[in-house]
């Protein structure tokens, strides 16, 4: 779905969240990279990135650190994705060679619409108010499945996995 940069960003703008006082609290970035198990400088970097951008603030020298620049109810997973993700306008189908919507659709273009559809809205719609305590409905509670705890539903990966080899 997404790049590294992109997921360092969110990780990062996440935990700077989680803290957010109207930007009282500052934090350094190898203190955001340790509390997420990411590269500080890879984290530092990003950071610069999003200064750049106006997403957080930063103060340097001691006691300095990062801070989100508006509160985590105003910025979106979007605002972030945008700075590291280009848009994907390629017309080509991912089930053959031609032209998605050229022709008549292939198996897979009901399905890959659907889930396109559905990672805009959760990008465009979830705010980084859901890290914070309060959560104010700004977007989706983690799911979970019936039987699984909320540890469990912690600790699944949302990427791409190879699926298992079948015992036959």
């Amino acid at each position: 779905m997404y790049g590294s940069q992109t997921e360092t960003a969110i990780a990062a703008m996440s935990r700077l969240a989680e803290v957010y006082d109207g930007g009282r609290t500052l934090l350094a970035a190898g203190d955001i990279a340790r509390s997420r198990g990411l590269q500080p400088p890879f984290v530092a970097k990003i950071l610069t990135a999003l200064s750049q951008a106006g997403l957080v603030t930063g103060a340097r020298g001691p006691g300095g650190g990062y801070t989100l620049a508006k509160p985590p109810d105003q910025i979106t997973i979007r605002d972030v994705y945008i700075l590291f993700e280009r848009e994907n306008t390629d017309p080509r189908c991912l089930f053959g060679g031609g032209v998605c919507g050229s022709d008549e659709p292939c198996p897979l273009h009901e399905k890959l619409v659907r889930v396109q559809t559905a990672i805009d809205d959760l990008i465009s719609n979830t705010t980084f108010a859901v890290f914070t305590g309060s959560n104010s409905g700004s977007g989706p509670a983690p799911a979970t499945a019936p039987n699984e705890d909320r540890a469990d539903a912690r600790r699944r990966s949302f990427r791409a996995t190879r699926p298992s080899p079948r015992a036959d």
